[in-house]
């Protein structure tokens, strides 16, 4: 987590440098290190799963027990970023709206999580 905090704040320090000309590339940056920060955990999280269900197999539980992980850590992991980056350009609504949508997303996840099993 600590490379996420680092990365975000060298951000936030080149844009202090740069300006806000250079935002947008910026955020850019951020979110693709961001995006494969994640990819790598929920790759690591699924992989560490994949032993557990082989022992269950049969078990109709199956899907539900660990499918809505990934989902969770991924939306808590880029629910700080986010929330950084909303609370300091759009203030308390664009905060709401971050978190707003991260619930959303896991509602509609954990829906169809259900509908599956």
């Amino acid at each position: 987590m600590s490379d996420i905090h680092d990365d975000l704040q060298a951000t936030l320090e080149t844009r202090k440098h740069l300006g806000p000309d250079y935002e947008a590339a910026l955020v850019e940056s951020f979110v693709a290190r961001l995006d494969a920060t994640i990819a790598e955990r929920v790759k690591a999280e699924v992989d560490a799963q994949r032993p557990a269900k082989a022992k269950k197999k049969g078990k109709s539980d199956d899907i539900g027990s660990g499918a809505m992980v990934p989902i969770t850590v991924g939306s808590l992991v880029l629910a700080i970023p986010l929330s950084a980056i909303a609370g300091s350009q759009a203030g308390l609504i664009g905060l709401a709206m971050v978190w707003v949508s991260i619930v959303i997303i896991n509602i509609a996840a954990a829906g169809s999580v259900m509908r599956r099993s």
